[in-house]
């Protein structure tokens, strides 16, 4: 057997104090391993290993938190490492990253199946290192999260199996109510039925502001009305999650207005300082053999047409909605092929400032040309995408488009200007995020001032402490971040006292207002001055009118996206108007 080395170096008591995890470093290269042990030295304790056998005895040895193994080791091999630890069970919540020379990519793709968690190439980048290494600590913790709570509700369901009511409410759960709600009709071929949704308009905040006791409450008593009101006229209810509810009811016994507003004076009754309002979607049920679940979805469909809306509380399933929805599956159905055949492309609308007359820089937006329906609006596939995931491919699609764009104005010597992209909130899961974009502008032989990113307020809220992380690491990087539709969420001033922005873009909804609301000019003004103290840029959108121009110049200096200016363009157009303006240096380019 090969020696195996020990390297701790006054380790071990700074580990006892700081309880530092324990890493294994197996790696032949000394100077590989002197560099790697430098990285990672002050946030973890190090033990090393020469070769593969080493690095399994040290594994069975050791309570060890990760390792990074060398693909190219004598006896034993990474790969063979990789392939013993996959057949023990011992091992299998150890994530191994394999290291190896930047031309190995076969190596790398090959470790990858035989289960590395990652991998890490010579020469080793430090920031790069911690961050994959960070990544994969943080991806096996939520594993084995996921793996305890499925354990957990695995035992729970299988606890449940036989019992058809949900706990807290005394309704039918979903599955029950499914198989209920098809024998009832199935049973009755001449009664005609409606399927009803509800929920209640922001429960969430009712569970933030008061105790989840008051949310139960509200529960209850929705559950003991329609006990009352639809299961004494020969219907069903159920609750199917959180605050969602579905009837099934004959046509002819359901009052829909009445049956909301006795649902309203229920609720009061509870005395609760916060108007809780249930909204409605109705599906008028023309074929009793159709899945319930499929019944339940266009109720649903029904229900967000009109949730939040105040006026309206209810709405019925209409011809409209299901071309909505076949829609949207001939939007699916085509967007592999569509990105493949290039029916995708980039339009550039330009961001001016007035005080220079200067075309300062520009946001990409995404435009498909169907072959056959034509241009699809953006309002209807980018939802679409955001649901099924494929977003994160078009993003990366039009971040290399950008990038192609710019790098053909720096060949043909035109005038460059900084782009700003859209980075949707699902691309913060994918850990080789920030390695692809440095790889764009290695591979386009760009500078980072030239390509801005911009994320939404929304994602703010979903994770904030994951996105404040990221949002370093991209400025780190030496990219500009931009926080867009400022001031459409709920968490604005709490966002900005966290997150190192560099630029607002300013909701359109306050320029729309502008010239009506004496508020809205206030609260712009305000925006502006919090950002110039805060050294923020700001870029105001949806400028449409000379007068909505007018007062944004009287309130200080910001930027300006609009039409009032410009659409967007088509790639060629957008060249054009680039020479026709006068040019300002960017402050990004310093």
């Amino acid at each position: 057997m090969q020696e195996v080395i020990f390297y701790f170096e006054g380790m071990v008591n700074m580990s006892t104090e700081k309880n530092l995890p324990l890493m294994l470093i197996a790696e032949t290269d000394e100077n590989n391993r002197a560099e790697l042990k430098n990285i990672f030295c002050d946030e973890f304790e190090i033990i090393e290993a020469v070769d593969g056998f080493g690095c399994l005895e040290l594994m069975e040895k050791n309570k060890i938190e990760i390792v990074l193994a060398a693909l190219q080791m004598p006896m034993m091999n990474g790969f063979e490492v990789l392939k013993s630890v996959a057949k023990d069970e011992r091992f299998e919540e150890i994530p191994i990253i394999v290291t190896t020379n930047r031309e190995d990519t076969d190596g790398e793709a090959q470790a990858m199946t035989l289960g590395a968690a990652e991998f890490l190439t010579t020469p080793f980048n430090k920031i790069t290192a911690r961050c994959r290494v960070k990544n994969v600590l943080a991806q096996f913790e939520n594993k084995r999260h996921v793996l305890e709570k499925e354990a957990k509700d695995k035992r729970i369901i299988e606890m449940h199996r036989y019992m058809e009511i949900d706990n807290l409410t005394g309704l039918y759960n979903r599955e029950t109510f499914y198989k209920k709600a098809a024998a009832l009709m199935q049973e009755n071929p001449d009664t005609k039925y409606y399927i009803v949704y509800l929920d209640i308009s922001c429960f969430k905040a009712v569970n933030d502001l008061f105790h989840l006791e008051t949310g139960n409450l509200i529960l209850k008593t929705a559950a003991n009305y329609f006990m009352n009101e639809i299961n004494t006229q020969d219907g069903i209810s159920s609750r199917i999650e959180a605050d969602h509810f579905v009837l099934c009811v004959p046509q002819n016994k359901l009052d829909i207005e009445q049956l909301i507003s006795g649902l309203d004076v229920a609720i009061q009754s509870l005395g609760i300082s916060h108007n809780i309002l249930f909204f409605a979607g109705v599906y008028p049920v023309n074929n009793a053999f159709l899945p319930v679940d499929q019944m339940c979805d266009r109720a649903s469909m029904a229900l967000q047409k009109i949730k939040g809306n105040y006026v309206t509380r209810y709405a019925y399933y209409d011809a409209s909605m299901r071309e909505f929805m076949l829609q949207e599956q001939m939007i699916v159905r085509d967007m592999e092929f569509a990105l493949q055949d290039e029916q995708f492309t980039i339009y550039l609308q330009p961001i001016y400032r007035p005080e220079t007359d200067s075309i300062v820089s520009a946001e990409a937006l995404v435009r498909w040309f169907h072959p056959v329906n034509g241009m699809i609006s953006p309002g209807y596939f980018i939802p679409v995408f955001e649901r099924n995931g494929f977003i994160v491919r078009l993003d990366r699609f039009v971040w290399e488009s950008v990038c192609k764009f710019i790098r053909g104005q720096i060949d043909s010597g035109k005038k460059v200007v900084p782009v700003s992209v859209n980075v949707s909130r699902l691309n913060f899961y994918n850990l080789d995020l920030l390695d692809f974009l440095t790889g764009l502008l290695e591979k386009y032989k760009l500078e980072p001032w030239m390509l801005k990113l911009e994320i939404t307020e929304s994602a703010y809220t979903d994770n904030p402490q994951q996105l404040i992380s990221i949002v370093k690491m991209f400025r780190e990087q030496g990219f500009a971040v931009l926080m867009d539709d400022f001031g459409s969420g709920y968490s604005s001033l709490n966002m900005l006292k966290n997150m190192p922005i560099d630029i607002l873009k300013v909701d359109m909804a306050f320029i729309r207002e502008l010239e009506h609301s004496p508020r809205s000019v206030i609260i712009l003004r305000s925006i502006l001055g919090l950002a110039k103290e805060l050294n923020m840029g700001v870029v105001t959108e949806g400028v449409e009118t000379k007068a909505q121009l007018e007062n944004i110049m009287s309130m200080g200096a910001a930027d300006i996206q609009g039409y009032y200016f410009s659409r967007p363009l088509p790639v060629e157009d957008f060249k054009t108007l680039l020479e026709t303006y006068g040019q300002e240096k960017s402050d990004d380019k310093e």
